[in-house]
């Protein structure tokens, strides 16, 4: 199951492997990662590049136009 954030990016828990490697590209810091937990934080501003780097596409943006 997918857990939205802002309505905007979906996190599929399922499929991260917790890397860290969206948290390294996050320009605000948004992005919170322990060994078992994933959050973004107020801070993000959809700037996207954690969806871009994601290797194994856990998070994906939500385009509603």
């Amino acid at each position: 199951m997918k857990q939205l954030f802002f309505d905007k990016i979906a996190y599929d828990r399922q499929v991260c492997d917790f890397c860290g490697t969206c948290v390294g590209v996050c320009p605000q810091d948004a992005i919170e990662l322990t060994e078992a937990d994933f959050t973004i934080t107020e801070r993000c501003t959809l700037c996207k590049n954690c969806v871009r780097v994601c290797p194994l596409r856990a998070l994906e943006f939500i385009d509603e136009r």
